[in-house]
């Protein structure tokens, strides 16, 4: 595995232990005492570490959010900005990142193990965000005027920004899951408060990096860290406006548990068990293509992607061999290296739950036709060997949860029908993908599909079209106007028609 003496991007980092959080513009130290370790999930290698600030840490971070959001005195805050010219920030700040790429890439795939080729995206489409958004600033100055139904009057609709917000990313996207939730809140007018997922506090930085170069005013982001109880204090703060968070479907029920007691707007990016529902007339070798990325992505650690597998029974055998073959061929080894497909687990604790889903699979009944419950191979880090289960049924627990990790499920189903009804038959509802060798078919059959978002022969998500979960799957919607419109709260302003 790469070593930090190999990996001289790592190496020279300035950050990697550090004692301070960015409040109003600048780094400061922290004032709480404890400290989070940050390991390589590749060679369980303790190589950076972050302090837990403190509730007045806090405190001073939401009033400087607070303070740039409203200005002061004779400046305007950063609410009072042409959206042009928030949208002209932006841009400069899509340039800084990209110029960061390089240690983006490394800093990410050393905090959560994602394959370097998966990393090394995370700049380039953070950007793109950032630059989608910016596209926008013409939503926010066009005039929506709304006659009366009589013609008396007419009302002026004004879209303000919410306020002060708090962003709560998870661990297996530290970047971009937190910028789909920056750059809108951005646009829209609001500042932040960001907090990122414990186990990777260091890739963002590279972000809160971009965002003074780009010349963003002072207290317009901010950035603390801290345990899962820090994000209780920040979700329940009286200065926060609003609350976005991507993570768990448990910990985001308690987030909206709170915030439905605060009467303060929420969006939620939850958990998914998404299905691939295979048709009879699909192409196999067009499916093996895509399966990866549409099945697998991450090392599994995605929450939209397809973990269950609905096959025809008339092709289930052959299916099953060729997603057999796709994962077992697919490398697995030190995500630093370009060739690495799967990678290991992020932490320790996520490796030991995937290992009992594979246990409770094999218990109930499942064939593991690839991995298993076997060894990993590898002398050190938080692997767990691909897996792909056939003969499973419905009520098994590997159908029905999310696993979060390198494990597919192979159902079986005898009619088109069957085969809906087994895509419907989970609590989630964030993603989906159907396989046809007819994409008539396959659109005119998607509606059918309970989902917030459905592939036609691939899946990815697109910075203009919401992303938005059902059911178990979340509240809201990230990215498109509709994930501009979560930052803003609407003002309807009554006149007469002179």
């Amino acid at each position: 595995m790469t070593s930090l003496v190999a990996d001289p991007v790592i190496a020279n980092l300035p950050y990697r232990h550090t004692d301070d959080v960015f409040i109003d513009g600048q780094w400061q130290d922290a004032t709480g005492t404890g400290r989070t370790l940050v390991t390589n999930p590749a060679t369980e290698e303790v190589w950076g570490s972050v302090p837990q600030a403190s509730i007045a840490d806090l405190d001073q971070a939401v009033a400087a959010a607070r303070r740039a959001f409203v200005g002061a005195g004779s400046s305007n805050g950063w609410r009072d900005l042409a959206p042009t010219v928030r949208a002209g920030f932006l841009l400069r700040l899509a340039d800084e990142v990209e110029k960061r790429a390089e240690a983006i890439s490394h800093t990410n795939t050393w905090e959560n193990g994602s394959p370097v080729a998966e990393s090394s995206r995370a700049a380039s489409n953070a950007a793109s965000i950032f630059r989608y958004f910016a596209a926008l600033a013409g939503l926010l100055e066009t005039a929506d005027i709304r006659p009366f139904p009589d013609g008396s009057g007419e009302t002026v609709v004004r879209q303000d920004p919410i306020g002060v917000c708090a962003l709560i990313a998870p661990w297996n996207f530290p970047i971009n899951l937190v910028v789909a939730k920056l750059a809108p809140a951005l646009m829209a007018g609001c500042t932040v408060v960001i907090k990122p997922a414990s186990p990777t506090p260091l890739s963002v930085r590279l972000i809160i990096d971009a965002v003074q170069a780009a010349g963003i005013p002072a207290g317009v982001v901010n950035l603390v860290t801290g345990p899962g109880s820090f994000g209780d204090a920040l979700v329940r703060h009286p200065g926060i406006d609003k609350v976005a968070f991507t993570g768990s479907t448990p910990v985001g029920r308690t987030i909206a548990g709170a915030c439905g007691q605060l009467l303060r707007p929420v969006t939620l990016e939850l958990g998914g068990k998404s299905s691939a529902l295979v048709l009879p007339d699909v192409d196999l070798d067009a499916l093996a293509q895509v399966l990866i990325r549409t099945c697998m992505r991450n090392t599994g650690q995605t929450c939209y992607i397809s973990t269950r597998i609905l096959a025809p029974a008339e092709r289930y055998d052959e299916l099953v061999d060729m997603v057999t073959a796709t994962i077992a061929a697919a490398k697995q080894g030190d995500p630093m290296q370009p060739d690495t497909v799967f990678g290991p687990s992020a932490t320790r604790v996520q490796e030991q739950t995937v290992r009992e889903y594979i246990r409770s699979g094999l218990a109930e009944g499942a064939c593991a036709t690839t991995g298993g419950d076997v060894a990993s191979g590898f002398d050190q880090g938080f692997f767990v060997k691909p897996t792909v289960f056939a003969d499973v049924t419905p009520g098994m627990r590997i159908a029905r949860e999310e696993i979060f990790g390198p494990v597919l499920s192979i159902l079986r189903y005898s009619s088109l029908d069957e085969g809906v009804d087994l895509a419907n038959n989970t609590s989630f509802g964030l993603g989906g993908t159907i396989f046809s060798g007819d994409p008539d078919r396959a659109f005119a059959l998607a509606g059918r599909l309970d989902t917030g978002s459905v592939g036609l022969g691939f899946f990815a998500s697109n910075h203009a079209a919401p992303f938005a979960g059902r059911h178990d799957s979340g509240l809201g919607a990230e990215f498109g106007p509709e994930g501009l419109k979560a930052y803003l709260s609407p003002q309807s302003v009554h006149r007469r028609i002179r």
